[in-house]
């Protein structure tokens, strides 16, 4: 079983759950972006949640099929269509072989995850099949998909058609609020600085991809002063090298924060001030450049009580879709 790549689409890749194990070689755990949305399209075409499917950003791909497939879209809103007649996101259906599956104009959100009932059957680097451009891992030859690749795809369990209510989806508050853990280099801002950087409104900048996403629109950062150490350069944002943890805000010269992603570095020379809780990283994978944004502050408590709230939500998807 397989589809062909017609056209496709911008930066689309193949994404399951990641690679995780290999921080401390550099390579990053990589995966999808909103990993909320990858699971659900597996579960919705009876998938182990794991299984790899496509990631595309912006603008989805044209796709046509050799072999009768369940197929489920997830993620932003974006028409889909099979052979020009719509079909439902949060849903899985069939796709025909020989039809073609393609997509409209992006309604909503950044990135839609397409999931294959059998997944994605491309060969597995390091126990995944995510890519990652950078080192030229996993997906197809280590790239995103281009025209005339054919992808093949394994078994499916079943072709039963399943549909999500979408009141088990969180709903997304404008401007977009995105929790923060104080981290190891917290003190190096100055108290006015530290209640300023949540009292700003910020903007996501153009500069968001799968290894970061840059904020704008805040007031610059003061630090408190100090003889900087041996190593750490002249710049008061610089650190002797750290690493960095998967959610990490880093600040250079204390101007623009950068949130680490999917594909990020493992450490580097600038201080971090926090880190954006687990659960609402997925979240920050469907931010839109000039979306505004406010971070807000929690505790290890509160950080812990929305990743249990984030459990128990897909736990409750898991059982409406049987």
């Amino acid at each position: 079983m397989a589809f062909k790549v017609v056209k496709p689409g911008l930066s689309t890749t193949i994404q399951d759950l990641g690679r995780p194990g290999y921080f401390h070689l550099g390579i990053p755990e990589g995966g999808a972006m909103d990993r909320f949305a990858m699971r659900v399209a597996n579960m919705l075409v009876g998938n182990d949640e794991a299984e790899a499917g496509l990631e595309a950003v912006f603008m989805g791909p044209e796709l046509t099929f050799e072999d009768d497939t369940l197929v489920a879209v997830t993620g932003g809103e974006m028409p889909i269509m099979v052979d020009g007649e719509p079909r439902e996101s949060w849903s899985s259906f069939v796709v025909k072989a020989g039809q073609t599956l393609s997509f409209g104009f992006l309604k909503s959100g950044a990135r839609i995850y397409i999931a294959f009932g059998g997944g994605i059957d491309t060969p597995s680097a390091l126990g995944s099949r995510s890519t990652y451009p950078i080192g030229a891992l996993g997906g197809v030859e280590g790239r995103a998909i281009a025209a005339d690749d054919v992808i093949p795809v394994g078994k499916s369990k079943d072709m039963t058609e399943r549909t999500l209510d979408k009141a088990l989806l969180a709903p997304v508050e404008t401007p977009v609020s995105l929790r923060v853990l104080p981290g190891l280099y917290w003190h190096r801002l100055t108290p006015a600085s530290q209640a300023q950087f949540f009292a700003d409104e910020w903007t996501v900048a153009p500069e968001a991809d799968r290894m970061g996403y840059r904020f704008r629109g805040g007031a610059p950062m003061e630090f408190v002063e100090r003889e900087q150490p041996f190593g750490a350069g002249s710049d008061p944002s610089n650190i002797v090298d750290g690493c960095y943890s998967y959610g990490s805000i880093q600040v250079p010269g204390g101007q623009e924060p950068i949130v680490l992603h999917r594909d990020a570095v493992s450490g580097g020379g600038y201080f971090t001030l926090g880190a954006v809780i687990s659960a609402d990283m997925d979240l920050i994978g469907q931010l839109q450049p000039n979306t505004k944004v406010r971070f807000v502050e929690v505790t290890m408590e509160q950080a812990l009580a929305a990743r249990t709230a984030r459990r128990e939500r897909l736990d409750k998807i898991r059982a409406a879709l049987g």
